[in-house]
């Protein structure tokens, strides 16, 4: 079955160059198009995309309040946040509001179809540096203590040294060699976390990491 995309900016030839990356795959299909976050909602309610491309800013209701009330939804599709610049201030709130990561409008056609695969199978887009520039960047200002959350007693020790290194920004091979384990375990340990996190992938899990004070954000630079 093809994976089933929604491509949502306010400017048409960016909807136009990415529908034809997107139909020049034979496992891709794009099932609409939308030019603010009202006609984005409609859409998707019609046609039940698996993957939204959600453009951050645009005029009416903008792509955070959108991404919003679709990952609010049930069944809630993947939303990839679109962007111009590589640090965009509105992408940790588009994080917070439910999105599985972001890429900037000039990235690769073939970086992305793979972004679109990689999010359809419930798996978090942002790479390991890109986790630690952004939320060193935004989370740099909202210093707070430890907060309280059954949550985290749910974790053992090892499953909260894994949550603390992927808010560090650390990759699965990364982690593995910190741990002396190997990947598959680390693996095993990632799914548990998110498990008993209740949320759905590695960036919400980094997040929710921020938002409880499990790590604190380095100064930036």
């Amino acid at each position: 079955m093809s994976i089933r995309v929604l491509i949502v900016d306010d400017q048409a030839l960016v909807r136009v160059g990415f529908r034809m990356i997107i139909e020049a795959r034979e496992d891709l299909e794009v099932v609409g198009e939308a030019g603010d976050g009202e006609q984005a909602l409609r859409l998707a309610a019609q046609t039940r995309p698996d993957v939204v491309l959600m453009d951050v800013r645009m005029p009416g209701m903008d792509g955070l309040t959108a991404t919003a009330r679709l990952t609010a939804g049930v069944p809630a599709p993947r939303v990839i946040m679109l962007t111009t610049y590589d640090l965009d201030e509105s992408l940790y709130s588009a994080l917070r509001a439910g999105a599985s990561g972001f890429l900037l409008k000039d990235v690769r056609p073939g970086d992305l179809a793979e972004a679109i695969r990689v999010v359809a199978r419930g798996e978090a887009l942002l790479a390991p540096t890109a986790t630690r520039r952004l939320l060193d960047h935004f989370v740099a200002a909202d210093l707070r203590p430890p907060g309280a959350d059954a949550r985290l007693d749910r974790l053992t020790g090892r499953e909260r040294e894994v949550l603390e290194l992927l808010a560090r920004g650390a990759s699965n091979a990364e982690i593995a060699t910190r741990m002396t384990v190997t990947e598959a375990t680390v693996k095993t340990h990632v799914s548990a976390v998110l498990r008993k996190l209740d949320v759905r992938d590695r960036v919400q899990a980094v997040v929710l990491a921020y938002d409880l004070g499990v790590v604190r954000p380095r100064p930036s630079s």
